[in-house]
C-alpha cells in the first residue's frame, strides 16, 4: 500500500475471511484486503467496491500477479452480474468464460484509479483468451498423427472403435511395438470439443495452474509415470487438489506399464471410470472433480516382455508370468471396454512408407459415429447405463447367439457383457447400421480375449 502511495494505517487491523471453515490457500485474496484497508481507513469509498469482484496477488511494489484458478472462479460466480478485476494474464485466461465482464488491471494504482472513474481498465474479449479461444475448434495438426504408425492395422481400427464410442482401451506387446505411439494420437481422433466441454476442462487446468490458452479447445492428455501416488493420479491432500484423471477431463489419460503401478492407485480408477466424477473426503473438508476422461493403457505381456515370442526371447516362467498380470484385477479389466494385443513387427514392415490412414480421414468418421450417437441418445456409447443399454444396445437374433456363446466361452462377468454390447453398438454405428448384426458382436469379442489367455 504504501509503495503505491496510500496510507497504511497505524492501527490493529482485523481481516475476517468467511466462511471460517473453508481452508484459505495462495494469494489472490491480496488485491481484496487491500482494496477493503483502503475502503475501511476511509482513503476510499466503500460503495465503489459494491459491483465487482476482486482477486490477485499483490507483490511489494504494488503490482498484481497471476493466480490460479480464474476461470473457475469466474464460471462459478459469474451468475451475479459483477465485474471482475484480475491479473492482467489471469484476465485473459478468465475472459474464455461467455456474458461475464472481465477487466485487466496490472496495478493496484491502476484498479483505484478506474474505481475512482479517472482511469478505465480495458475489458478482455473471449478471443484474446488465445489461438483458439473463442468459438474455433483446435487444429488438426495441434495432435501427432496417425499416419506416422506402420503396421498394427487391428491396433489402429481397435483404436478408433475407441474414439468413436468414447471407449477405453488397452494395448498389450512386447517393448517397442508401438503401444505408446497409437495412445498418443488419439487424442487427434476424438471430436471437437464443444464450448462447455472445453470450458470444464479449462476450469480444472486453471485450478492446477496448468491451464494453457493456446489449447483452449483442445483434448488433454496426461501420462502420469508409473511411480506417481493415489493422491497425484486421484487428487487429495489437507486441501483436496484435482489429480490426473481430473486433469485429464474430456480428454485421455495415458497409464504406460499398467502393472508397474501401485495396486492401490489402479483400484482407484474404479469409480471414476463408472460415474465420470471423483469424490475425495479429507479432515479438512470433502470434495467432488469431474474426471470423465478416456483410459488409454499400455503393458507388457510379462516382466521381461517377449512372452509368446516365436524366437523364445522370454525369460519369464509361467509362475511370474501369472503373478504379472494379476496385478491387475478382474473388476479393473471388466472397466476396459478393448483389450488389443500389439506384436512386434518383421523388419520389412519397418522399412516401408508409411501407408495407414491419416488422423484427418479417421477423425471424419468418428465424428460421424459420435453424430449418430448423439441424435440416438444424447451421448457417446461408453456412457450408456444399463437401462440405456436394454434400450438402444439390442443385437439381431444372430448376433444375441454369438454374444451367449461368447459369454459362456470366456466366462464374462454382467459388467463385461453390457461393455461387450456397447462396443458392438460403436461397431454398428461406425459402418452405420442401425441393428447390431454378427460382424459388430463379432469385432466386440475379439477386443475381450487378451485377459482371459
Amino acid at each position: 500500500l504504501q509503495n503505491s502511495g496510500f496510507d497504511f494505517p497505524s492501527k490493529r487491523i482485523t481481516v475476517n475471511l468467511a466462511p471460517a471453515d473453508l481452508p484459505k490457500e495462495s494469494g489472490r485474496f491480496d488485491l481484496p484486503i487491500a482494496l477493503g484497508i483502503l475502503a475501511a481507513s476511509g482513503q476510499m469509498p466503500a460503495s465503489l467496491l459494491a459491483d465487482h469482484e476482486f482477486a490477485g496477488e499483490l507483490s511489494l511494489s504494488g503490482e498484481l500477479r497471476p493466480i490460479r484458478g480464474a476461470l473457475a472462479m469466474v464460471l462459478a460466480a459469474g451468475g451475479q452480474g459483477r465485474s471482475f478485476v484480475l491479473p492482467a494474464s489471469s484476465a485473459r485466461e478468465a475472459a474464455l468464460a461467455a456474458k461475464v465482464r472481465v477487466l485487466a488491471a496490472n496495478t493496484l494504482l491502476e484498479v483505484c484509479a478506474h474505481l475512482a472513474g479517472r482511469e478505465s481498465l480495458s475489458a478482455c474479449a473471449a478471443s484474446d483468451g488465445g489461438g483458439a479461444g473463442g468459438g474455433e475448434a483446435c487444429a488438426g495438426d495441434a495432435y501427432p498423427d496417425l499416419a506416422d504408425v506402420r503396421g498394427q492395422a487391428q491396433a489402429r481400427r481397435a483404436l478408433e472403435v475407441a474414439a468413436a464410442g468414447g471407449h477405453s482401451i488397452l494395448f498389450a506387446g512386447p517393448p517397442g511395438t508401438g503401444k505408446s505411439m497409437l495412445a498418443s494420437r488419439l487424442p487427434g481422433l476424438l471430436p471437437p470439443m464443444t464450448l462447455a466441454a472445453a470450458l470444464e476442462s479449462a476450469a480444472v487446468l486453471s485450478l492446477a495452474g496448468q491451464f494453457d490458452p493456446g489449447r483452449f479447445r483442445c483434448h488433454p492428455y496426461r501420462a502420469p509415470h508409473h511411480t506417481a501416488s493415489s493422491a497425484a493420479l486421484v487428487g487429495g491432500g489437507s486441501v483436496p487438489h484435482p489429480g490426473e484423471i481430473s486433469l485429464a477431463h474430456q480428454g485421455v489419460l495415458f497409464l504406460d506399464e499398467l502393472p508397474e503401478f501401485d495396486r492401490r492407485v489402479l483400484e482407484a480408477l474404479r469409480e471414476p471410470l463408472d460415474s465420470g466424477r471423483i469424490h475425495i473426503s479429507r479432515a479438512a473438508r470433502q470434495a467432488e472433480f469431474p474426471a470423465q476422461f478416456q483410459l488409454v493403457a499400455a503393458m507388457n505381456p510379462c516382466p521381461c516382455g517377449y512372452h509368446g515370442d516365436s524366437r523364445g526371447r522370454c525369460r519369464c516362467t509361467p509362475d511370474q508370468v501369472r503373478r504379472y498380470r494379476s496385478k491387475l484385477s478382474g473388476p479393473l479389466l471388466d472397466r476396459i471396454d478393448l483389450q488389443v494385443e500389439v506384436p512386434a513387427l518383421p523388419a520389412e514392415v519397418l522399412q516401408q512408407a508409411a501407408d495407414g490412414e491419416a488422423s484427418a480421414v479417421v477423425r471424419g468418421r468418428v465424428a460421424a459415429a459420435r453424430a449418430r450417437q448423439s441424435e440416438r441418445q444424447g451421448k457417446a456409447n461408453a456412457r450408456l447405463t444399463t437401462r440405456e443399454i436394454d434400450q438402444y444396445c439390442q443385437p439381431a437374433a444372430a448376433a444375441a447367439a454369438l454374444l451367449k456363446h461368447a459369454i459362456s466361452r470366456f466366462e464374462l462377468s454382467a459388467r463385461a457383457y453390457h461393455r461387450l454390447l456397447k462396443v458392438a453398438r460403436t461397431a454398428a454405428d461406425m459402418t452405420g447400421s442401425a441393428t447390431i448384426e454378427v460382424q459388430h458382436v463379432a469385432e466386440a469379442v475379439q477386443y475381450r480375449r487378451f485377459a482371459k489367455e
